[in-house]
């Protein structure tokens, strides 16, 4: 989870890179959506749509985007801290043009619409945190839980979702532990999950996500940051023993070099080759488990 000992990491990062934060800033800014992914192979064309999702807490607004033609498994991807905003739009429209119906949700629209932050905006700006700490310390155990539901039950209403296959759900930094209370909030309809640089997702506390392990069926990816594994190396151990006790599937592995929030390509510490490493292991996993 994004905190001072992850921005601290992101500082030294950019001190030994030699770029400052006013300097990310601007350079991100300009970059804009002209951050270019590899080319997806034989992408499909795709149709995307800002869409509005009840919840029993109000209305949230998402971006749908699905392949043009046809019925496709379902991909729920909950953003990192700085909440739903052009990078995460490109990577859900990057995962649909692979086959999938993505939906990318604002986990703040309690609060504020999206994008709750400027282009150009990161974790390490104190202006940044003052806007996304408050929003995301409104969230909870119970809000990831009626969210989840709202957000599988939309999906399956819609005619580019193939009901007959499993959902997967995908998380980022906050989004780590949204993802493993999805996967047990609707265990029936999740085939899949997979958190990026995954925050909490082992703690003492008594609602910490990997307690719900057992009441969970999904195949499970978890791709964790090599300063989030030095700052709790035992989370992984609890994860793989979690799993283990459960009879289910998981690959956990802690990516070499790759520091907290290395996978958005709007990241102060994007990491091109290790994202794409990780985004490969995402593909794999949804291939498999949502046939």
């Amino acid at each position: 989870m994004c905190d001072e000992h992850t921005q601290h990491d992101a500082d030294e990062f950019l001190r030994r890179t030699g770029m400052t934060r006013r300097q990310f800033g601007k350079l991100s800014a300009a970059a804009g959506m002209a951050v270019m992914f590899p080319p997806v192979a034989n992408a499909q064309a795709v149709t995307e749509t800002d869409v509005e999702v009840t919840t029993p807490d109000g209305v949230a607004d998402c971006f749908f985007v699905h392949p043009s033609t046809g019925r496709h498994p379902a991909v729920l991807v909950w953003p990192d801290i700085l909440g739903l905003r052009p990078a995460f739009r490109a990577m859900g429209r990057r995962l649909a043009q692979s086959g999938y119906s993505v939906l990318v949700v604002n986990p703040f629209y309690r609060d504020a619409r999206s994008p709750v932050v400027g282009e150009g905006a990161s974790f390490g700006q104190p202006e940044t945190r003052n806007i996304v700490l408050p929003l995301a310390g409104n969230l909870n155990a119970d809000t990831h839980f009626t969210d989840a539901r709202a957000f599988v039950g939309f999906l399956d209403q819609q005619a580019a979702v193939d009901t007959g296959r499993k959902i997967g759900t995908t998380g980022y930094c906050m989004g780590g532990p949204m993802v493993m209370r999805t996967v047990a909030a609707v265990p029936d309809r999740l085939g899949a999950g997979a958190t990026f640089h995954g925050g909490g997702l082992a703690t003492d506390a008594d609602d910490s996500p990997h307690l719900l392990i057992p009441n969970t069926t999904a195949q499970m990816l978890h791709c964790v940051a090599a300063n989030d594994d030095e700052n709790n190396p035992e989370a992984k151990n609890v994860l793989r023993d979690a799993y283990a006790s459960a009879g289910l599937s998981a690959e956990i592995e802690v990516y070499e070099g790759a520091m907290h929030g290395w996978c958005p390509p709007d990241s102060q510490v994007y990491n091109e080759a290790q994202a794409e490493r990780a985004w490969s292991r995402l593909l794999v996993l949804l291939e498999s488990a949502l046939a």
